[in-house]
């Protein structure tokens, strides 16, 4: 039986949730890093070559938002692990990937790609009126007995609930006034040449707005090491999907309400400036998202919970699937759909599944949320006096 993702829930100043957070989580978090540690020996670094990475790069962070360096030392306080091992798992494509030369020289690539498709499906395309986010998110078969899914009571801003690896302050999620994300690997020629915010911190940001427009600024405008997909709704019918370059940001749009990446370039404008090269990585990417848009689009109009989770259940070329099954990748390293994540932001709903290639058993969450206009409702129009 695969286990539930469990709730992690935590509120009051920064490290004191995260006190909470390391406390609730421990056994997850140690796990993680476990993991990761096992991985970094095979690679030639050790616990002491970590830190001196992680020193390097918290500067970078602290920039950034000062309140994540004290919400990770208080995760490490309550779950009893050295505070550079919380770092890594919120930092740690760029902490590797960015290491000194000399340090750099001695590994080889410390991270596969984690392939993922995401979707979004606008009011008017849903059946309840209301939309809907979605993703698939493919990474290391390990990581689905590692993940949570953390609520974040707070106090200088909207409540948020997200999906993430245990002990790392975001990955996808939404908050109470129906910002949502998710977000996806992608791979450009202009990768880990400076040094960017972690793209996990980022998200985390983006769930911390309260208005869409700055949760918006925060992807365009955050420097980044290194290319990825980044998608931002809100619950009264906005989305746009952000294909990130280190130095760069490319919109696409959805169409006919709907929105679907899977993990390459698609802006033609992106296409036409840089060089995409996940596909050698993820060449199933290639037609993830047309299988998924072609399942939804004879049901635009009436698109349901149950309708995104039959396109993302998709087998087509198993086990090279929109679904997959745990499977040896490019990287020699064993890859699956680790979890199907739905999401209804107007309705505080969150579903999430882990291995679903293996198991179809969802558990909900719900976040309680601000009332906000629906579909249904005509705006507010000031009338002249």
């Amino acid at each position: 039986m695969v286990e539930p993702f469990p709730l992690i829930e935590i509120s009051g100043p920064p490290q004191e949730r995260g006190r909470q957070y390391g406390a609730k989580a421990a056994d997850r978090i140690r796990k993680g890093v476990s993991h990761y540690h096992a991985q970094l020996k095979d690679l030639s670094l050790d616990a002491a070559g970590v830190s001196a990475l992680v020193r390097d790069y918290l500067p970078v962070i602290e920039a950034f938002e000062p309140a994540y360096i004290e919400e990770m030392r208080g995760i490490a306080e309550g779950a009893r692990v050295p505070f550079e091992d919380v770092a890594l798992l919120n930092a740690r494509t760029e902490i590797l990937k960015l290491a000194k030369p000399e340090v750099r020289a001695r590994l080889k690539t410390p991270d596969e790609p984690d392939g993922c498709t995401g979707v979004v499906v606008l009011p008017q395309a849903a059946g309840s009126g209301r939309l809907i986010h979605a993703q698939n998110w493919d990474w290391k078969r390990e990581c689905a007995e590692t993940a949570v899914v953390l609520k974040v009571r707070r106090d200088d801003g909207p409540d948020l609930m997200t999906f993430t690896e245990a002990g790392a302050l975001g990955r996808c999620g939404f908050n109470a006034v129906g910002i949502a994300i998710t977000a996806n690997y992608l791979e450009s020629d202009r990768d880990y040449r400076d040094v960017g915010v972690p793209l996990a911190l980022i998200r985390r940001k983006v769930l911390e707005n309260e208005h869409v427009a700055l949760a918006m600024r925060t992807v365009y405008c955050s420097k980044k090491s290194a290319a990825n997909n980044m998608i931002v709704s809100h619950r009264d019918g906005v989305a746009i999907d952000f294909e990130c370059a280190p130095d760069e940001t490319f919109q696409v749009h959805p169409e006919r309400g709907l929105l679907v990446h899977a993990n390459h370039f698609v802006s033609p404008v992106a296409l036409g400036k840089l060089r995409d090269t996940g596909i050698f990585n993820t060449p199933d990417s290639l037609y993830r998202d047309i299988r998924v848009r072609e399942l939804l689009q004879p049901h635009i109009g009436a698109i349901t919970f149950d309708t995104v989770k039959a396109a993302l259940f998709d087998d087509f070329a198993h086990p090279w699937s929109v679904c997959r099954p745990p499977r040896q990748n490019l990287s020699n390293n064993l890859s699956a759909t680790v979890a199907m994540i739905l999401m209804e932001p107007a309705s505080g709903v969150m579903e999430a599944a882990p291995l679903p290639a293996l198991n179809r058993q969802f558990t909900t969450y719900r976040l309680d949320v601000s009332p906000g206009r629906t579909q249904a409702d005509p705006p507010t129009v000031a009338r002249a006096s």
